[in-house]
């Protein structure tokens, strides 16, 4: 171990964030705006764990200070988990900027990030590489002529949201006034397109992997370069939002009332199991992802999982965190967690780097 740490580096880290607290809404912003920035808390455990590796590290909130801080602080390396500010394709300005700088940083590059905020755009690529998803349409207003093959139930979700934002019991609708109520609300709301999809009737999971296509990581990672976690059921059934999983249910820490239940490895047959990770692989590969990356799943009437979503930036909140569940449920320790995300984007740019593993 004295001869591992001797010849590990140290890098001067901007950790890019745009953090809740420091964030001021208009008065007509949506109920959940902000939902998916970050806690204080979850900056200081990915500055702790970030520290713990023999890191310099130094937080640079991804505003419009963001440039020069870069310049300013001349980081080896950014570790980037920041949902950017306004546009539709915010989740890609600060992989951008360190284009434009010329500064490695983790997680995807830019085209992944804008495409995967967009959830349409990503359902099309899905669906035009033969990847099962729900039928859909994206609805610019609610006069929007309806797609005939679209079967009711359906669900309406803002096209360009994360974190569960705009999901609610009121996004199942059976007819055709409750879409157009709906879809309604979401335009304006939102100031942006719905995404409408027939609802699957199963259960519904979420599967994380770290690595890279192609690269050759020691054990356990696979020989393709990735390491697949234990699948995640969410048991929303008994949620403040039964059958939904949106934002109020995501807000709620494990043990309050309300909360889904995360299970985590998932009881699930080998043969499902193996069908969730080729697929999250498949549609991470359709859309360019790096390092780290969140698939959300949901089964129809005969237990064939369909793809909802893809995070390109899965949240890293130690408590909470989708990722951090399974990671836990695979005795993988945080601080584990943080180091491979990082030293995978460093091997990608080119870094001298200490040997990867995950324990």
């Amino acid at each position: 171990m004295d001869e591992f740490d001797q010849k590990r580096p140290s890098w001067r880290i901007a950790l890019t964030a745009n953090l809740k607290s420091d964030l001021i809404w208009h008065a007509d912003a949506p109920p959940d705006a902000g939902a998916e920035f970050d806690a204080r808390e979850t900056i200081e455990a990915l500055t702790a764990a970030l520290q713990a590796e023999g890191h310099l590290v130094t937080f640079c909130p991804a505003d419009r200070t963001l440039p020069d801080a870069l310049q300013d602080n001349r980081p080896d390396i950014c570790f980037n988990i920041a949902e950017g500010l306004g546009g539709d394709a915010r989740e890609a300005q600060v992989p951008a900027l360190c284009e434009l700088l010329g500064i490695p940083y983790t997680a995807s590059r830019v085209l992944a990030n804008a495409l995967s905020l967009d959830k349409t755009q990503t359902k099309r690529i899905w669906q035009n590489l033969g990847l099962p998803t729900a039928r859909f349409q994206e609805f610019r207003a609610s006069s929007d002529v309806m797609w005939p093959p679209l079967r009711y139930p359906l669900f309406v979700k803002p096209a360009r949201e994360g974190t569960g934002m705009g999901m609610g019991l009121d996004s199942v609708v059976l007819d055709e006034a409750s879409l157009r109520e709906q879809v309604a609300w979401v335009v304006e709301t939102y100031q942006q397109p719905a995404l409408v999809e027939e609802l699957l009737p199963g259960r519904e999971f979420t599967v994380g992997f770290i690595g890279n296509r192609g690269t050759k990581r020691p054990f356990p990672y696979n020989p393709d370069g990735y390491y697949f976690f234990p699948v995640l059921e969410l048991g929303t059934q008994n949620s403040v939002s039964p059958g939904v999983y949106g934002y109020d249910a995501k807000s709620l820490l494990l043990d309050e009332i309300g909360a889904p239940d995360y299970l985590c490895p998932a009881d699930v047959p080998a043969n499902l199991r193996h069908r969730l990770y080729t697929l999250t692989r498949q549609a991470a590969e359709a859309i360019g992802v790096c390092d780290v990356c969140r698939v959300d799943f949901r089964l129809d009437a005969e237990g064939e999982p369909y793809l909802l979503e893809i995070n390109t930036l899965p949240g890293l909140n130690p408590a909470v965190s989708d990722l951090c569940i399974m990671a836990r449920a695979d005795d993988i320790p945080y601080q584990t967690l943080i180091a491979e995300i990082l030293y995978l984007a460093a091997e990608r740019f080119g870094l001298l780097l200490p040997e990867l593993a995950v324990a």
